[in-house]
């Protein structure tokens, strides 16, 4: 019997609504053997699903996908089998949450400007376990309160990098990224390039120490698939792939919406051990 993964899932410590209990339970009833628990710029979801994971056999791998940008676009890199006690490691990702917060508090200021004055950063840190707070948070909370129909609507009014309530985010570049992965001892995956549209840089990244590309991703057609597939052939990495579920956020996905094969898992380990 195939043995399966769900290498991109994200909890209520980033921007998900589903706790690492709860994502761990949605492993088990989909027959999942391994999962990583991949948040935006904060690993404290981590322990959690390992102790959860007890229950069922699970085996529950380091993961992260760490914000950089290059040439103005986002670009998300994921991280998997690092040392999650890297000291360098857990400074950088402290120093990235430290930014998201006093981001959040500039956007929230600007909203006042502008007569929003009913939303304090106190109830955006209520909707999250960590202190990852992002824009999603944030539209939800004007969508509640009635400033806007949907969350969508929140970011095309005030929060969409265009938009009169945006503050850029802590910028680091995908190669500063793929180094700090590296020296935690993990290895570096670029995450979801049919989103990212970054296809001319990831020769560049695979000098700097890319080990991967998240080949199968929700919603992928079999040409797109394809063709990563080429990718990663030309140029020897792993295939890796995932739900990106995100709980109700995103209704169209869900934990174990795409399964990859435990092989691409063993085929991280083994370059972990070479990088």
């Amino acid at each position: 019997m195939t043995r399966l993964a769900d290498l991109h899932i994200h909890t209520h410590f980033s921007d998900s609504t589903s706790s690492p209990e709860e994502i761990v339970e949605q492993a088990h009833e989909q027959g999942l053997c391994c999962i990583a628990i991949a948040d935006h710029d904060t690993i404290d979801g981590i322990q959690p699903a390992i102790k959860e994971a007890n229950k069922y056999d699970i085996e529950v791998i380091s993961g992260i996908e760490l914000s950089s940008e290059m040439n103005g676009k986002d670009v998300h890199v994921l991280g998997y089998l690092f040392d999650p006690h890297d000291q360098e490691f857990v400074d950088s990702i402290n120093c990235m949450q430290n930014e998201r917060v006093t981001r959040m508090q500039k956007m929230i200021n600007k909203l006042r400007t502008m007569g929003i004055d009913n939303i304090t950063p106190e109830e955006v840190s209520e909707r999250v376990q960590s202190d990852s707070l992002g824009r999603p948070h944030l539209a939800a909370l004007l969508r509640e309160k009635g400033w806007v129909k949907t969350n969508q609507m929140a970011f095309n009014k005030y929060l969409a990098d265009d938009a009169p309530a945006f503050v850029p985010k802590f910028k680091q570049t995908p190669y500063e990224a793929i180094h700090l992965i590296q020296k935690a001892g993990g290895v570096a995956v670029l995450a979801h390039p049919m989103l990212t549209k970054v296809d001319e840089l990831i020769p560049s990244f695979v000098e700097a120490g890319l080990g991967g590309i998240e080949v199968y991703y929700p919603g992928n057609s079999d040409n797109i698939t394809r063709f990563y597939e080429r990718l990663v052939e030309k140029h020897r990495l792993v295939a890796t792939g995932g739900s990106d579920a995100h709980g109700s956020v995103k209704k169209h996905t869900f934990v174990g919406k795409v399964k990859i094969s435990y092989d691409l898992v063993e085929k991280l380990k083994n370059i972990r051990h070479v990088a």
